[in-house]
């Protein structure tokens, strides 16, 4: 024994071990975000059934089953449920009701004892709504300006036919409301500003006082064609409305224009719930959110998400791979150089809110004041860049993650043999010649480790963004179809931060604990994604000045 505690096999066990456990911590937790968020999508059969308490009135059930626990019955008695004295344990189960607006409320525990037989009616109905969440229910009616023209046999077929009308006349009027209208804000308020700045550099004439004018009332035109073209297809989109049966039977109508899709989970096969699952899932990568973030898509925060990187990375690497070279091959070595080095790993250490504090403090009020007094005067007192946005979120993220850049380009400069560097210096090149056609291209695949880990560090950071950035909604993308198109002064969403809002801020909390996990799901599957884009041109770069040098 002694023997073998001095092999140091002890030793090779425990951390063996020690990597072991963490794997399966890892991808326990990569396992379950899995399941739950690919959950998600799936479209779950509806239940009905009756609900009587001993001394109460019977209510009927209808909703989705999520999930079921076993609890001791001592802890039930004391929450107050009527469970007898002699019973030691009790099975209750969540289910999601549905019709926030009719009931309010939306998931609800029912102890299992006190439910009836279970059934699946093949016409129950589900509805997503734009607003007050899914809705449960059996169709009974569908109206056509408050008459009916389909019930019966032929209701869903038609119900299905109007509802996709109904969803055409919607994307035609969000397009009219985001593109065209947006596009006519946005270059009316570009002539405001264009006047304004005249007027404050005192070159406003009675010429220019006119063609000013003129752009207004172009634009108006265009405003008012547009809006009386808006007018006449929200009228057509409410016109038509379906009435359903809720639990109770109470009949509640509901417009078209306000239902998103449907679908009776009950009456479908396997290849028919595979095939919603699927265009259930591109709904919710390719939609925008809807109910304070709790129902419809993520795209806004995908694309918030991926630009910022992008921004980030554009802004990281030569300012960290510069400093890389100025530190290992320009600096005299020495007591003032290893205090930056120090300085450098220190930083790397700080806590993420300090640098959003720092980023707000100096980036947005005081190099985005400084932004505004000199290039954007006319717009004052509203900010253009004295304000969080996108590019004082990049650059907060790029101050954050630069010590990384930075160490890992030393790194691969520190390991390039000295034999090379002498060879092209025997070959006639000079020192500028040798660092930059044969040392930098060799320590390039350090420099992409650098900005792989930069970008998984940035992906994930929420706390500094709060300050900087990023906010709950936005209502434009940061890039769009108005000059000059790339808007860094904008405000984004990030799927970090959405992950927080939804699970932290939220309403309704059982709701969002499903959106959670598919939210944290694509958060995972994107830096999985970046990460292997700088992997392949890492490997790629690696291969060709390796075979160059061969």
């Amino acid at each position: 024994m002694k023997e073998w505690w001095k092999s140091g096999s002890p030793w090779v066990w425990l951390n063996g071990g020690a990597v072991t456990v963490s794997m399966i911590m890892v991808f326990g937790l990569l396992l379950l975000i899995l399941v739950r968020g690919f959950g998600h999508f799936w479209p779950h059969e509806v239940v009905q059934t009756y609900y009587e308490v001993p001394g109460t009135d019977r209510v009927e059930v209808v909703g989705e089953l999520r999930r079921s626990e076993t609890l001791t019955g001592q802890s039930m008695r004391e929450a107050g449920a009527p469970i007898p004295e002699d019973q030691m344990v009790v099975t209750r189960h969540l289910f999601k009701l549905g019709n926030r607006d009719v009931t309010g409320r939306d998931f609800t525990y029912f102890i299992d004892d006190f439910l009836g037989e279970w059934r699946y009616p093949r016409d129950m109905t589900v509805l997503e709504r734009r607003e007050w969440g899914d809705f449960y229910g059996q169709p009974l009616r569908l109206l056509e300006a408050g008459r009916t023209v389909a019930e019966g046999a032929d209701l869903w077929a038609e119900f299905r036919a109007r509802l996709a009308r109904s969803n055409r006349l919607y994307d035609e009027i969000r397009q009219i409301e985001r593109g065209d209208i947006g596009n006519i804000n946005f270059r009316m308020e570009r002539v405001r500003l264009d006047q304004r700045r005249a007027e404050l550099r005192g070159t406003l004439t009675p010429e220019l006082e006119r063609q000013f004018a003129e752009r207004r009332a172009a634009l108006d035109a265009e405003y008012a064609v547009l809006q009386e073209r808006l007018d006449t297809l929200i009228e057509e989109a409410r016109r038509d409305s379906i009435v359903m049966r809720a639990a109770g039977g109470q009949e509640v109508t509901i417009r078209l224009d306000r239902i998103v899709k449907a679908w009776q989970p009950n009456d479908m096969s396997v290849f028919a719930k595979v095939r919603f699952y699927i265009g259930d899932f591109f709904d919710f990568i390719f939609g925008y959110p809807r109910e304070a973030n709790t129902e419809g898509g993520i795209f806004p925060a995908i694309f918030g998400t991926v630009t910022m990187v992008l921004v980030m990375s554009i802004i990281v690497t030569p300012f960290g791979v510069l400093a890389a070279i100025y530190l290992r091959e320009y600096a005299r070595q020495g007591p003032l150089l290893r205090t930056i080095r120090i300085s450098v790993y220190n930083l790397a250490g700080v806590p993420s809110i300090v640098f959003g504090v720092f980023g707000l403090g100096f980036f947005v009020y005081v190099m985005g004041g400084a932004i505004d007094r000199t290039f954007y005067p006319e717009a004052l007192p509203a900010p253009t860049f004295g304000t969080p946005g996108l590019f004082w979120a990049s650059l907060t993220l790029a101050l954050l993650t630069l010590p990384v850049v930075i160490v890992s380009t030393e790194e691969g400069l520190a390991r390039i043999p000295s034999t090379i560097r002498q060879g092209s210096l025997a070959l006639g090149a000079t020192k500028g010649e040798t660092l930059w056609k044969v040392v930098v291209p060799l320590a390039t695949p350090a420099m992409m480790t650098g900005l792989i880990l930069a970008i998984a560090r940035a992906a994930g950071e929420v706390a500094p963004l709060m300050l900087v950035g990023v906010v709950k909604l936005a209502p434009t993308l940061p890039i769009d179809g108005n000059f000059p198109f790339v808007h860094l002064e904008r405000k984004i969403m990030h799927l970090g931060f959405h992950i927080y809002d939804v699970g932290f801020q939220s309403p309704h909390a059982e709701a969002a604990e499903a959106l959670v996990y598919a939210t944290a799901l694509i958060l995972v599957l994107l830096i999985v994604m970046l990460n292997l884009t700088a992997i392949t041109i890492r490997n790629h770069l690696r291969e060709k000045y390796r075979s160059e040098s061969d």
